[in-house]
């Protein structure tokens, strides 16, 4: 499951993402365009507090809400590990070259200390299997979720 954050829609690079994600074989199951409320980015983000503090959290929840986000249900072989790889690292001014990140952003740990600002990194990612499960639940009901084929399909599935 992915979540292309504000900067990404505010930047009009939601078609080039996604597109990225199509032409690496991955299949959308489910799409959805929403602004985020405080109380979605707590369920969202429930441990991230606990993981990285309180100001992490909040400087995150202030930039998720600051501009509507796209969440997108993707399937394909190895989809989580297949999505990281290609997103690149969580910071873009370390991402390499070629990934998402690398390519469209160029946020630095430095930026965020200094701006007190969320990470502009273009696009949240689940870590796992059991994430991605868990916030897809979250994110969708079961009649927004589709099975349908594609030319990609039997490379893909």
């Amino acid at each position: 499951m992915v979540l292309l954050k504000p900067d990404t829609v505010t930047r009009g690079l939601v078609g080039r993402i996604i597109a990225r994600f199509e032409d690496a074989g991955l299949r959308i199951v489910g799409a959805k365009m929403r602004w985020m409320d405080a109380d979605l980015c707590r369920r969202h983000y429930f441990d991230l507090a606990e993981r990285h503090g309180a100001e992490v959290y909040a400087m995150t929840a202030r930039f998720m809400q600051q501009g509507p986000v796209i969440a997108l249900a993707l399937e394909g072989f190895d989809v989580v590990a297949t999505l990281r790889k290609m997103l690149g690292g969580a910071f873009p001014s370390e991402a390499a070259p070629g990934t998402i990140r690398g390519d469209f952003s160029h946020h630095s740990p430095s930026a965020t200390a200094a701006t007190g600002k969320g990470v502009a990194n273009l696009v949240h990612a689940s870590a796992n299997r059991a994430e991605a499960e868990q916030e897809i639940q979250l994110w969708f009901d079961k009649g927004e979720m589709f099975d349908y084929p594609t030319a990609a399909g039997a490379f893909s599935r």
